[in-house]
């Protein structure tokens, strides 16, 4: 049955830097598909430097489990193929082409096929790493059937791109993206939306269960939803599916082709002209950026700035990413700065004045404003999680790796991003994100 839930707890950044609704389109002259970007994942290489690739052309595929394969979205020429420490493989970069000439899946109606036919067409093409699993965040297991899938159609992080936006005009190939996720489960497929969710598209949808959502951030955290609906217990497997991926599934599906599209959102406050971009996903962002941002020494990001990864101005967003932010660096030291009444501040409580203004928004930077520190318990937490877990704990059970507290304290329910707030208030300056990953991976490794 559909449900209607209310979340009181979360905390809202307001800052400057919307995206504004105005979609223009940028092929970039690279775009790059990087490893690093899928936990769990060990590559092996289909192709060397100098090779022309179609799109769904294997780039390569996952060494323990080679039903995995990893495609080109974009025709073009492997340009370098980029190794780290003890040869790890880091990037796989390419020159698009302006043909786009792309492999033929051949069109079909998921409900004329089978479970494993689905599977197959998703395998074969290389869409099937569009849909990760809970717990962990890795790429879902083809041989397994999960006891529910779900899709957010809504972003809460700050500066998040507007889903009503984005999918406007292209009803038909997410409803046929939803009917391909209804054919992998004999669970239920739940769509999840806000309050003020006004697009047909999402409203309308056939095959799911529609769930509503209203509060403040991270409410659009599909992890936060899950806990709400159907929350995960030792043993049970959700699959979670982001909204423009649904839009690819049913594009496959429609027209037997890849589509190597994406629409990013532009946002933060040092972008000049901030609005929608239309590019090929894990496309260079430099055209994006170049002489469309301040003078200043800059950070951008490929996500949100809460959860989101540092990247170069002339680098690649990260392959389930539909986010660039860019905000001031934060490399200078105030003295007294405490001290100061702090007019133009940001705070969680009561220590500057703008918890008057509530609605005001800010030009935040990177800075710590202090160092690390011992924890100490200050209630922060349990404010901004909306979630039945308790978070210091859980945290402190990480960093000493007590498996079975870990367990027992519910670390399958989280993912880094779920805990991205408790960074933001966390006077100890820990790296609270980072932790979590790392109690995430000794679960997955205990439990292989």
């Amino acid at each position: 049955m559909p449900k209607t839930i209310k979340l009181k707890k979360g905390l809202n950044i307001n800052l400057i830097g919307e995206a504004e609704k105005k979609l223009a389109e940028i092929q970039p002259q690279s775009f790059a598909i990087k490893p690093t970007d899928f936990i769990g994942t060990f590559p092996r290489l289909q192709v060397k430097e100098g090779d022309n690739v179609e799109a769904g052309t294997p780039l390569f595929i996952d060494k323990y489990r080679e039903e995995i394969v990893f495609t080109s979205p974009h025709s073009g020429k492997v340009l370098e193929i980029k190794r780290g420490d003890k040869r790890a493989l880091l990037e796989i970069r390419l020159e698009t082409d302006s043909i786009n000439k792309q492999i033929d899946f051949e069109p079909a109606n998921p409900y004329s096929l089978s479970r494993e036919q689905v599977t197959e067409k998703l395998l074969k093409s290389g869409l099937w790493t569009l849909i990760r699993q809970r717990p962990y965040n890795i790429i879902a297991k083809p041989n397994t059937s999960p006891k529910a899938i779900f899709v957010s159609a809504f972003d809460s992080a700050p500066l998040a791109p507007d889903y009503d936006f984005i999918v406007s005009g292209k009803g038909k190939d997410f409803q046929t993206g939803l009917d391909v996720l209804k054919r992998l489960t004999d669970g239920k497929v739940h769509l999840n939306v806000s309050s003020e969710t006004k697009a047909v598209e999402f409203l309308q949808a056939k095959n799911v269960e529609i769930n509503t959502f209203s509060g403040i951030h991270p409410v659009g955290n599909v992890g936060v939803q899950i806990h709400h609906i159907d929350g995960i217990n030792k043993g049970e497997v959700v699959w979670v599916v982001k909204m423009q991926d649904v839009l690819t599934l049913g594009y496959l599906f429609n027209n037997g082709v890849i589509n190597p599209e994406i629409i990013v959102a532009l946002t933060g406050s040092e972008v000049l002209k901030t609005g929608y971009i239309k590019t090929i996903r894990g496309g260079c962002i430099k055209k994006m950026v170049e002489f469309n941002t301040s003078n200043k020494d800059l950070r951008y990001i490929s996500g949100n700035v809460l959860s989101g990864s540092n990247i170069r101005p002339d680098n690649y967003i990260h392959y389930y990413d539909n986010q660039i932010t860019v905000i001031p660096e934060g490399k200078y030291s105030e003295f007294l700065g405490w001290a100061l009444p702090g007019f133009g501040k940001f705070s969680t409580s009561r220590t500057f004045p703008s918890f008057l203004f509530p609605k005001k928004k800010y030009v935040l930077d990177t800075n710590l404003h202090g160092a690390e520190r011992a924890y100490v318990m200050t209630g922060k937490f349990e404010e901004v999680l909306p979630m039945d877990i308790l978070p210091l704990q859980l945290i402190k059970s990480i960093i000493y790796e007590d498996i079975d507290l870990m367990e027992n304290l519910g670390i399958y329910e989280i993912e880094p991003e779920d805990f991205a707030l408790l960074e933001f208030v966390d006077t100890s300056k820990t790296n609270i994100q980072s932790l979590v990953r790392h109690g995430l991976e000794i679960m997955r490794k205990e439990m292989n």
